[in-house]
């Protein structure tokens, strides 16, 4: 599905940094766009940024179902300081919360969240529904290995010494008293 990105430019703080950009919503089903503005409101500026694909994919349904079940159902927008004329370049948006979190790790991207809109979040429940499948757990069980069967002494063959120089020395102790 395609979703529009909707960026907010609003004045910055300190005289470091002019301008601040959010991501505020996206748009369902949007055309075309290439940061075409579409409302101001004093000095912030709200643009239609970008037009990205929203894929979800079957293999995925636990963490779209995690991100449904949140208070606020989100979709996240991974976005990267951009090159020339655009501030931030559009990469990709995601209604996995996972796969987020894994853009984070680098510090390289930005990733913002956005509140889903409900036909959206309709649209993501439905896709779980269908191809959700609960994993079942299976508690994996231990080895029947046996360690009381371990020979202490046993060493090195290319050693010729009576007594082996790796044993413990609790073990030299008890061949000592016998």
């Amino acid at each position: 599905m395609p979703l529009g990105i909707v960026l907010r430019k609003t004045p910055g703080v300190t005289r470091w940094v002019p301008w601040v950009w959010k991501a505020v919503a996206v748009l369902p089903g949007a055309g075309p766009a290439d940061f075409r503005e579409m409302r101001r409101e004093g000095e912030a500026i709200e643009y239609h940024a970008a037009t990205l694909t929203l894929e979800l994919h079957g293999a995925e349904t636990e963490a779209y179902l995690h991100g449904l079940t949140a208070q606020v159902p989100c979709i996240y927008v991974v976005m990267r300081e951009g090159e020339g004329d655009c501030p931030l370049d559009m990469l990709l948006v995601t209604a996995s919360p996972y796969e987020a979190q894994d853009y984070t790790d680098s510090g390289e991207e930005l990733v913002e969240k956005v509140p889903m809109p409900a036909g959206l979040v309709a649209w993501v429940r439905e896709f779980v529904e269908e191809f959700h499948e609960d994993e079942v757990f299976v508690k994996r069980r231990r080895d029947k290995k046996r360690t009381d069967l371990v020979e202490d002494g046993i060493g090195d063959a290319r050693i010729t010494q009576v007594a082996d120089v790796y044993r413990s020395p609790t073990g030299r102790k008890k061949a000592r008293l016998q």
